[in-house]
């Protein structure tokens, strides 16, 4: 107990307090344009679509950090938007095409970082190790979250139409595809800034658990937003104090304590429902 009191007295262990607390509330608040837009399956596969855009990016212009952020995005957006191009324009549907190009896109990515020795790399990124973040990282993470819900809440009403009834916003003047495409492009972007943090591999869980739990526990479309991001911000500082003494790896702990928690939720309402 007072190793983590010292522990907790370190710069790094605050950052990393903070760095939780900010990620989660931000990926909870986004998580419900997920759950909303029930495009959970398709943002875990595009999660890990990011390691080609890493791979080229160091292959090209070495371990810079901006360089990899930039990369990783631009490689999901188009795993992405290529198979929405693929699925418009051939007789393959939406989740084949994308299915397709992000295991070759993540193989190749593997096949490349592995080639340029990068194991403990790969390992951080695909699991993700918030506790190496850099200030490049934490910044990025602070800014694309803070996009993220100024214009969530900027554009809320006619959002919340688009969500719920594509068609209904077309006919009310809505540019529907610029909301598509917005929506997807911002998903994708909350989605690389929280990379270092969980990795490919867990974000899904952080960009789907907090906004699933809300939809247990209300109907209101608001609370699922501020709810989900309490419940990413809180369930994050909770596994921030559980993983240190009990020696786990805080990103798994992150994920397992939100599944928790939806276990939880639904536990609860089941019972009231009987």
């Amino acid at each position: 107990m007072n190793d983590f009191i010292q522990f907790l007295g370190e710069p790094l262990a605050q950052r990393s307090l903070w760095a939780c607390a900010f990620i989660g509330f931000t990926n909870g608040f986004v998580s419900a344009l997920v759950v909303l837009r029930r495009s959970a399956l398709q943002i875990g596969t595009l999660s890990c679509a990011l390691l080609p855009g890493i791979a080229l990016a160091i292959l090209l212009f070495g371990l810079l950090q901006v360089s990899i952020l930039l990369g990783a995005v631009l490689a999901a957006l188009l795993v992405g938007l290529g198979s929405l191009f693929v699925s418009r324009t051939a007789r393959v549907e939406h989740d084949t095409a994308l299915s397709v190009l992000h295991t070759a896109a993540f193989a190749a990515g593997y096949v490349i970082l592995i080639q340029l020795g990068l194991q403990q790399k790969v390992d951080d990124w695909l699991f993700g190790n918030i506790m190496s973040m850099t200030d490049t990282d934490l910044w990025v993470a602070y800014a694309t979250g803070a996009v993220a819900m100024l214009g969530i809440t900027a554009l809320f009403r006619p959002l919340v139409v688009f969500l719920f009834d594509p068609r209904a916003a077309a006919t009310m003047g809505l540019p529907a595809r610029a909301y598509n495409y917005g929506i997807f492009a911002l998903i994708i972007l909350v989605l690389v800034s929280s990379l270092q943090a969980v990795g490919a591999f867990l974000t899904l869980g952080l960009l789907v658990a907090p906004a699933a739990t809300m939809k247990l526990l209300t109907n209101r479309t608001e609370l699922m937003f501020w709810g989900g991001g309490l419940i990413g911000g809180l369930g994050s500082v909770l596994a921030f104090f559980l993983s240190y003494p009990l020696g786990w790896h805080l990103g798994a702990t992150i994920i397992m304590v939100l599944g928790c928690i939806f276990l939880l939720a639904y536990a609860t309402t089941s019972l009231r429902r009987k």
